[in-house]
């Protein structure tokens, strides 16, 4: 009888500890945000989307792309959660999965808030820092007009 109440102990916490899992890989997975900007035409709006691919926080990534008005893809960019997290593994405790799947939904969720879309993005006289990912679209932003 003791063994069977063990078994069933034993047993009882294996299915709490999977589905708690699953619970926090589905939370994050597939979370998409989408706005309209100004951004390559100051009359019509681009289509900025950022979402969360994968199931596990180690093999998560943020997908951002940027699409005209007229439906061309005009920027195209992963960003690794793991190189996310290095950048912030000194401020924010990003040592549980739980934890780290709630940083990548705030930083989804506050992605598009207006503080980011500063005007203009990038003025003639900046020069990138080591975290611009795309120093050629850096520098055409950088042209007038």
């Amino acid at each position: 009888m003791k063994q069977l109440i063990t078994c069933f102990f034993l047993c009882t916490i294996l299915l709490i500890a999977c589905n708690s899992a699953d619970k926090d890989n589905v939370a994050a997975k597939d979370l998409v945000k989408s706005v309209t900007k100004h951004f390559s035409d100051s009359l019509k709006a681009d289509t900025f989307k950022v979402q969360i691919l994968g199931d596990k926080p180690e093999n998560m990534h943020l997908a951002f792309s940027i699409n005209s008005f007229e439906g061309k893809q005009i920027y195209d960019v992963d960003i690794k959660a793991a190189e996310l997290f290095k950048n912030y593994i000194a401020t924010i405790d990003l040592t549980k999965k739980k934890n780290q799947i709630k940083f990548l939904k705030d930083e989804v969720n506050r992605f598009f808030d207006d503080e980011n879309f500063m005007e203009p993005a990038v003025d003639e006289t900046d020069t990138p820092d080591e975290n611009v990912p795309d120093k050629g679209f850096y520098e055409e932003l950088k042209k007038p007009g």
